[in-house]
């Protein structure tokens, strides 16, 4: 394949560097946007969970001078809503049980961890996304609080509860022939009042009609990632996709992250052939709702802009 001069925006190939030495995890798990793939201050890394992970709790209490956002999402496109266990972990010394597709918003220098598996049903996955560094070792390295067997005692009179998504919104996508529509929104302003990402996501279950159309971001970054839906292959979207960046045609059949600045134009997505479940996930930065992320983000068939309210094109 010839070089594209969108390489650093689209990674194709995960770097595996954090999480080593688990088992029934994925593990190291992917990292697909840092500082060293796209030169974004950004940290995402998921993996799947495919059985009770050894050792369990895996994952000590630690604290990062970042924000961070963790998503533990369901495996069974069928029921996305539904996470394949429950797990238990601990925020700011307060216990957090859940057993549904669940994110949550971390802020930074919160203690959180002690995270334990106490049931499995099915493989789901696990994403951390930092916010404000790219670098592993500032956002893992350096904060980490090794050695709690026990969670640290609650001193803030605070209820965690309100970091926690336990049920999304459904309020993005145009309405398209099988695509998860509308989508989930699983980080939000609107959800978490502190919140300034927003995360929309949802499965595709064949081949996207109409395609999603040509769009541009005039004053917010975004991240895309499709996620393949296979646990037991990972890297393998599932599909054979292009995905217009620029003035280039990219064209992707693993899993991969991309890195879109504002003012590069994106779009159409066109999926060409389809062979399983996937996920499509678009994160918005420095913005709390989908109008602050998307209104007046689209082109219709003619090359004009579709003005806020109005549906993107039908194809």
């Amino acid at each position: 394949m010839a070089a594209s001069k969108y390489d650093k925006n689209a990674i194709r190939k995960p770097i595996y560097e954090v999480g080593d030495g688990v088992k029934n995890r994925q593990s190291p798990t992917m990292t697909y946007i840092s500082e060293k793939q796209t030169g974004a201050p950004y940290y995402i890394n998921l993996g799947w969970i495919c059985g009770k992970p050894n050792p369990n709790p895996s994952v000590r209490e630690h604290v990062h001078n970042y924000d961070e956002i963790l998503l533990f999402a369901g495996g069974d496109p069928k029921q996305p809503q539904v996470l394949g266990g429950e797990v238990e972990m601990y925020i700011g010394g307060q216990l957090i049980n859940f057993h549904n597709t669940t994110s949550m918003y971390i802020p930074k220098g919160t203690p959180h961890g002690l995270t334990t598996w106490k049931k499995f049903e099915y493989p789901h996955f696990q994403m951390s996304f930092i916010l404000g560094t790219g670098d592993p070792a500032k956002a893992y390295g350096k904060d980490m609080t090794e050695g709690h067997k026990q969670p640290m005692i609650k001193e803030r009179d605070i209820d965690y509860e309100q970091y926690v998504i336990r049920s999304p919104m459904r309020e993005a996508g145009p309405g398209q022939k099988n695509r998860q529509s509308p989508t989930m929104t699983y980080m939000s302003r609107t959800q978490i009042g502190v919140a300034n990402t927003y995360i929309e996501w949802g499965w595709i279950y064949g081949v996207v009609s109409p395609n999603l159309p040509k769009m541009v971001h005039d004053e917010k970054d975004e991240i895309v990632l499709h996620i393949g839906g296979d646990y037991n292959n990972p890297e393998d979207l599932g599909a054979d996709l292009e995905f217009d960046l620029g003035d280039e045609k990219l064209i992707f059949n693993t899993t991969f992250g991309m890195w879109i600045p504002k003012g590069l134009m994106h779009g159409p997505l066109t999926w060409h052939k389809f062979r399983h479940p996937h996920i499509e996930m678009a994160i918005m930065l420095d913005c709390g709702t989908v109008s602050e992320g998307w209104a007046g983000s689209f082109f219709g068939p003619d090359g004009k802009r579709i003005f806020p309210g109005q549906r993107p094109p039908q194809k």
